[in-house]
């Protein structure tokens, strides 16, 4: 368990600084009086409180610079990692967390207030991390995930082709095993990670067309016939490196393919189930922190002789923001602990978990943005920031 990490939820606790402590504490002072801990345990309350506590020390002081210089934070991912949270549903034995779905939302919705892009990144980390602890044999989980877990080695995880997006299973990356060895031929694109981790999982095609002709394979970043292509220009998303990965007859050793022959596209739709809950809880923490930002100034600014607060409008959009954030992370949450039950119809919930929060927390972040959009202050920042990120 992450508690592990300090030996017990009153030491865990006693992390917090004083006057952030008093804000949990004490729920009237935020902004909208939300209360963020509703519905989780002593310990998800800890958990919580300490990715809160790193957030507001670790991430947000430097998201924007991040931003603004294309910096990918390893140093402070490690950090992160330090704290369980590199392979927060990793069993332990390998150096992970062994927590459960909803324990990583709690985590990373706290992680993701400091800042969205870093965090949707370390979830997709932990994405492959945990394909490996699912499908990997013994040797493959002690190869790969004490290393993986520590962040002393980053993750990426490769699936999409420019000819092959939402149609997955059409991708033309192919594979031939000739000896001991695999020799990989293809393009995979917008690789969160590309160019800068270590370990890459990639999709490629070992039988015939269709789902049940993909397989995995666990490729180092060095592996001959592997490179990447140029850094993308984007939007946001920028503390996080995106790139093309490209195989040309790319060697890889038949002992580091993930699951057996054929079990390619399962392990990739399993593992972006999961995915989509991490996803979906992002876009919570960057909507709560835009939301609790635009409370507390409206509450301040005066117009017309009296605080924006005061004008109707301005309550009434507060209060509908609020309400869909909270339906969202309801939404999310249930999604994540059907995930840990293994329900029947979890991909379905996880998708619209994901469909749901992403569109609520867009909309929070941009409504934010227009409440103060003349201040031209830190909150206008971080607002921006947050709402490129979507």
């Amino acid at each position: 368990m992450l508690i592990r990490h300090f030996g017990s939820i009153a030491a865990c606790t006693a992390r917090i600084t004083s006057s952030h402590s008093l804000l949990l504490q004490n729920k009237r002072l935020m902004a909208t009086n939300i209360d963020y801990t509703v519905g989780l345990n002593e310990e998800q309350v800890a958990f919580q409180q300490v990715a809160t506590d790193f957030s507001r020390k670790e991430i947000l002081p430097h998201a924007h610079k991040w931003d603004q210089q294309k910096i990918f934070p390893s140093d402070v991912l490690q950090e992160a990692a330090s704290l369980g949270f590199g392979g927060v549903y990793v069993k332990d034995d390998v150096g992970g967390s062994g927590l459960g779905r909803k324990d990583a939302a709690i985590i990373f919705e706290a992680l993701a207030r400091g800042c969205v892009s870093t965090t949707a990144y370390l979830t997709i980390h932990n994405m492959c991390c945990w394909m490996i602890d699912e499908f990997g044999t013994e040797e493959q989980r002690k190869q790969w995930l004490p290393e993986l877990c520590s962040m002393e080695k980053f993750a990426s995880y490769c699936l999409t082709e420019p000819g092959s997006g939402s149609d997955a299973s059409s991708l033309q990356t192919k594979a031939e095993l000739r000896g001991d060895m695999y020799y990989l031929t293809g393009e995979k694109a917008f690789i969160s990670g590309g160019g800068r981790s270590d370990v890459y999982l990639i999709m490629a095609r070992t039988g015939g067309s269709g789902p049940k002709g993909i397989s995995c394979f666990i490729v180092p970043k060095e592996s001959e016939g592997i490179s990447y292509g140029s850094q993308l220009d984007k939007l946001g998303w920028n503390s996080q490196p995106t790139a093309p990965v490209i195989l040309e007859n790319c060697k890889v050793p038949k002992e580091n393919m993930l699951g057996m022959v054929g079990m390619g596209f399962k392990i990739a739709m399993q593992g972006l189930d999961g995915g989509r809950i991490n996803i979906g809880t992002t876009a919570l923490g960057g909507a709560a922190e835009c939301l609790e930002l635009a409370a507390d100034h409206i509450s301040s600014r005066k117009q017309f002789g009296r605080t924006l607060d005061q004008f109707q409008y301005l309550r009434f959009k507060i209060a509908d923001m609020a309400t869909e954030l909270t339906a969202a992370r309801l939404l999310v949450f249930q999604a994540a602990e059907m995930y840990d039950e293994k329900h029947p119809a979890r991909t379905m919930h996880c998708a619209m978990a994901k469909r749901f929060a992403t569109d609520v927390g867009f909309n929070i972040c941009n409504n934010s943005l227009q409440m103060y959009y003349i201040s031209i202050d830190f909150v206008l920042v971080v607002s921006e920031q947050i709402i490129q990120n979507y």
